[in-house]
């Protein structure tokens, strides 16, 4: 999902229109493309607060903003790292592109002075110590998973289709992933992911979300590491859409001045 719209923002979601369709005649795919295509404006910032929890319930919280920009080809985001002082000048950004290429990452670590280029061989990392990997900070195409509608079932208030995802690329660090998509605004309400002996690794769950200045945002996310029984919490506050963010913003220089 376009984990993170949030900073993920980003979960899931983008741009784009479709043919209305009922529920018998919706497959996976489709559904995994009304995700991707969902619109989310043409910029987006505010603040981020991400909250580190181990199994003894000892927190680490780190303050960032972020800030993203999509023009309908490449969705572009940075996050800057404001505290605390062993993170602070961090930053992140990253390019994503609707023709289905690889993304493009960098991070910036102030201790080198110098902005490294993420390789493919290093996104299934983990990002700063959180239970999110470099490649989930991405927005995977749906072209790169095979999808399969499961069913429809509720979350609390909220039906859903259950979509289950299996990649193309055999060597993709996840076997599968199943994600929950509302019927209503088409955002990924919760995803399961499983590791490469098919085993569930870590479960995102999307805890909060409004719809600020015509477009769904998700506010707040949980990513919980099954197996290590850690979580990182993220929380987006002072959302502003639309604003006209500069392209200057998602450059290396950008990443090195810290804003």
């Amino acid at each position: 999902m376009k984990i993170i719209n949030i900073i993920l923002i980003s979960a899931l979601a983008v741009i784009g229109s479709f043919t209305a369709l009922t529920a018998e005649e919706m497959t996976g795919k489709t559904i995994m493309e009304k995700v991707y295509y969902n619109p989310s404006g043409d910029d987006t910032q505010g603040e981020l607060t991400m909250s580190l929890i181990n199994s003894r319930g000892d927190t680490r919280v780190r303050k960032l903003m972020q800030y993203t920009k999509d023009d309908g080809k490449t969705e572009k985001k940075i996050m800057f790292f404001l505290s605390p002082a062993d993170v602070r000048e961090t930053s992140f950004m990253n390019w994503s592109y609707t023709d289905g290429r690889d993304d493009d990452q960098w991070i910036y670590l102030p201790a080198l002075k110098r902005v490294k280029r993420i390789s493919s061989d290093s996104k299934g990392d983990y990002f700063m110590g959180s239970d999110f990997t470099y490649d989930d900070l991405g927005d995977r195409h749906p072209d790169d998973d095979e999808h399969k509608l499961l069913r429809t079932e509720k979350i609390g208030e909220y039906e859903c289709f259950v979509v289950e995802s299996v990649p193309k690329d055999k060597d993709y660090m996840y076997s599968k992933t199943i994600t929950w998509v509302m019927k209503d605004n088409y955002l990924g309400l919760k995803r399961e992911f499983y590791d490469d002996r098919d085993r569930l690794l870590k479960v995102l769950n999307i805890k909060k979300f409004e719809n600020i200045s015509g477009f769904w945002t998700i506010l707040e996310t949980e990513m919980h590491s099954v197996q290590k029984d850690h979580r990182t919490q993220m929380v987006f506050d002072e959302v502003k859409i639309n604003t006209g963010i500069s392209e200057s913003k998602f450059t290396e220089r950008s990443m090195t001045m810290g804003r």
